[in-house]
């Protein structure tokens, strides 16, 4: 006699035990370590360039280079990026804490490489501006953010003065905006794909049960069916 093979076991496909063992393998790891090295390049270089400025440049000083197409100019900003909103330094700084406390909270799910870059330019940033609020003058959570990249012209004359962590925001945020538009999840899967899925799941049951009518209605009723 030929053995059954239980219905259940056929229709488990070995792809699934594949999917399984990736997301459980160690390339499956959320991007944690990436994102936190990022934000770390970014803070580092922000915060020495700000040093550097500050060491260097007296306040309002100005230093020409590229023949005129950038403008080293010590500002400070009790604004938000690009000194936009002077005057609410306390709010900025609420806000980058919040922004830095959710994308840490992020972290623990994103597994897309260009997330995990978006996300730690924009900490890397928001910390690097963080810290001249905290720490710099006139007081703490009130303090100017060192400025001092000013492009076409001295003084933000052409376009306001900015500093690396304005810079990495932007991209970071340029990033995540192109990442959004394509449909691509923290988690690396594209939006859309979980309905396919579901559809290809459901055509897949559909067919089988159509297998299943098609030989019930071929096979005989009973013994005698032949003999009729």
């Amino acid at each position: 006699m030929l053995s059954a093979e239980p219905e259940d076991a056929r229709d488990d496909e070995p792809g699934d035990g594949r999917r399984e063992t990736a997301a459980a393998s160690p390339a499956a790891r959320p991007l944690t370590r990436l994102l936190l090295t990022v934000a770390g390049g970014v803070l580092a270089l922000d915060l020495a360039t700000k040093l550097l400025v500050v060491a260097t440049l007296d306040r309002g000083e100005d230093v020409r280079l590229l023949g005129g197409a950038l403008h080293l100019t010590h500002a400070r900003n009790t604004g938000a990026a690009f000194s936009f909103a002077e005057g609410f330094t306390v709010v900025f700084t609420l806000i980058a804490v919040a922004v830095a406390v959710v994308i840490v909270r992020a972290a623990r799910r994103l597994f897309s490489l260009g997330w995990a870059v978006a996300l730690g330019l924009v900490l890397g940033g928001a910390v690097g501006n963080l810290v001249d609020r905290v720490f710099r003058d006139p007081g703490f959570l009130r303090g100017g953010v060192v400025d001092f990249i000013s492009v076409f012209a001295p003084g933000g004359e052409f376009f306001p003065i900015f500093n690396i962590a304005d810079s990495a925001i932007t991209c970071g945020g340029v990033l995540g905006a192109v990442l959004a538009l394509r449909g691509i999840e923290f988690d690396g899967s594209r939006s859309g794909d979980e309905a396919r899925s579901g559809d290809e799941a459901r055509s897949g049951d559909e067919a089988r049960s159509g297998d299943a009518s098609s030989r019930a209605d071929d096979e005989p009723d009973g013994p005698g069916a032949d003999r009729g």
